[in-house]
């Protein structure tokens, strides 16, 4: 927590007196309460001078207690009309915030619609709010020696969540045992939950790449696309294949080699100063260049860190155009997808990188061959 407020210094704007954070990242970073109560209303207050204090409901202020550096901490309570805005309103006149400008997380899973408009009646005409949505997340893109540390392990979990997927995708297996051995590992690992749903999918469902229910036995010939992550004290390290089982089609291994060198061609883009935008546009050449052009993603990929519920994104995001500066310390998700609705073929190869003053660095030590089981 140290790192993180150090990194406050010189991020506030002129007249700018504090953040309404609502983003459970942000009050993660930088003070480690670790809770999934954002679903519910809460703030962090953080004030120029340092001070800090949370508004939350009775259920979370053991996890405070437990996880956070936070002394002050305000209840809010469950009763039949409740407007936490008003607590939160209470909150900030107990520190002197009438007349302050301060930022607030609009951009965020924690501050609904439903909410924010209790919140912008209730401080109407009592301080200024500024949407300061990427002034934490700005921050945390960055990560540090520590961080990184975090996100190795992840790593390491989720190559080990990998071994286990392969070790038991063949003809006749159960997705249901697959899925439950690769999150076992992560577990047994010392991981967490990641951020939202492994992705599992055979046959048809492999070219979805997103969670759905139901569960099914791998056909004799089947296809299966993985995408996970380890996680590991919130940090995130994320993977993508899609398996072969049985005798693999020619154009299965078509488009995983079409993969492979669209990969590598984002790997030489990541690097220190270039523009995100820069690797969206060596992914897209590679795949156009070899007639799957209309097979592919808007996207191939985002930045990873400590993140909850419901998604494991940690924007910004690869795409044409986006003119974000990659830096040194920044860990990214890079994803090559390729899916044939009229072939009912699928492929994606992916992996966590680290940017380094070199270009970048894998985190797995799984190389990137093409899997086939039989």
């Amino acid at each position: 927590m140290k790192i993180a407020n150090a990194r406050l210094v010189g991020i506030w704007r002129p007249g700018d007196d504090g953040l309404l954070m609502f983003r459970q990242e942000s009050m993660y970073y930088l003070t480690g309460y670790d809770t999934f109560g954002f679903s519910m209303f809460q703030c962090l207050l953080l004030k120029t001078d340092g001070s800090i204090a949370l508004l939350t409901r009775a259920p979370d202020l053991p996890t405070a207690r437990y996880t956070s550096n936070i002394n002050d901490v305000r209840i809010w309570v469950d009763r039949e009309g409740m407007n936490p805005a008003q607590d939160l309103k209470d909150l900030l006149i107990a520190h002197t915030c009438q007349g302050a400008r301060l930022g607030i997380e609009l951009a965020s899973y924690g501050l609904t619609a439903f909410h924010w408009r209790q919140v912008e009646a209730a401080l109407a005409g009592f301080c200024e709010l500024i949407d300061a949505s990427h002034l934490i997340s700005d921050l945390r893109a960055i990560k540090s020696r520590a961080e990184i540390v975090y996100i190795r392990k992840a790593a390491e979990l989720a190559d080990e969540a990998l071994d286990e997927g392969i070790r038991l995708s063949r003809p006749g297996a159960f997705e249901g045992d697959i899925l439950a051995a690769m999150q076992g590992a992560v577990f047994r690992g010392g991981g967490d939950y990641a951020g939202n749903e492994f992705i599992i999918g055979s046959r048809e469902s492999a070219l979805i790449a997103r969670y759905v229910t139901g569960r099914r036995r791998l056909a004799n010939d089947d296809q299966l696309t993985l995408e996970f992550a380890g996680a590991y004290r919130r940090y995130h390290a994320c993977m993508m294949h899609t398996l072969l089982v049985g005798r693999p089609k020619p154009k299965s291994i078509e488009m995983y080699n079409v993969c492979r060198e669209a990969l590598a061609a984002c790997q030489d883009e990541v690097r220190p100063g270039n523009p995100m935008g820069a690797v969206f546009d060596a992914q897209a050449k590679v795949i156009d260049g070899a007639g799957y052009g209309k097979h592919r993603f808007n996207a191939c990929g985002y930045g990873l860190g400590a993140v909850y519920t419901p998604l494991w994104v940690d924007p910004p995001m690869f795409y044409h155009g986006n003119p974000f500066v990659m830096q040194e310390n920044m860990v990214f998700f890079l994803h090559m997808i390729l899916v044939d609705r009229d072939a009912k073929l699928a492929m994606s190869l992916g992996h966590t990188v680290l940017v380094t003053p070199r270009g970048c660095e894998p985190l797995s030590r799984r190389p990137l061959d093409l899997i086939i089981s039989e």
